[in-house]
C-alpha cells in the first residue's frame, strides 16, 4: 500500500478505499489474514490510530472479521465481495460519465466509444 494521500480528504477514508480495492481486486483474498495495524501503519506512514479507525469501519461493514488471538481476516462471504466490486464499479462509472458529460458526450455515446475502444484492441489486453 503506498504512502501518497490526498490532502483534501480524510486519510482514514482513503485507507478504507484502498483496502476495499485490494479486497475487490483479489490482492487480499477471501479468508486471508490482513497485516497488523502497526505493520500497515509503518508501510503507509500513517498514525496507527488512523489505521485502526479504518479497520474498525471495514469490520463494521463486514469486510474484515476480527479473531481475538489471530488478527483480522478478509471475509469469506463471496456475496459481500461481489457487492463491493459492484459498488466500486458503480463509482468508477459515475466518475467516467461525469467526465464525459463535462466534455459534451452523453452516456449513450460514451458507451459506444467504450465498445469501439475495446474493438480496436487499444485496451492493452490483446
Amino acid at each position: 500500500m503506498n504512502r501518497n494521500f490526498d490532502a483534501d480528504r480524510p486519510i482514514y477514508i482513503q485507507l478504507i478505499e484502498r483496502i476495499k480495492t485490494m479486497i475487490a481486486s483479489g490482492e487480499y483474498g477471501p479468508g486471508e489474514r490482513v497485516p497488523a495495524v502497526r505493520e500497515l501503519a509503518e508501510q503507509t506512514a500513517v498514525n496507527p490510530n488512523t489505521l485502526q479507525r479504518a479497520m474498525a469501519e471495514l469490520e463494521r461493514e463486514g469486510l474484515l472479521i476480527s479473531q481475538r488471538t489471530s488478527g483480522r481476516f478478509i471475509t469469506e462471504d463471496k456475496d459481500a465481495i461481489m457487492s463491493l466490486k459492484k459498488e466500486i464499479a458503480a463509482e468508477q462509472i459515475r466518475r467516467f460519465l461525469e467526465g464525459m458529460r463535462a466534455i459534451g458526450i452523453p452516456a449513450g455515446d460514451a458507451a459506444k466509444l467504450i465498445l469501439e475502444y475495446e474493438g480496436d484492441g487499444k485496451n492493452g489486453d490483446s
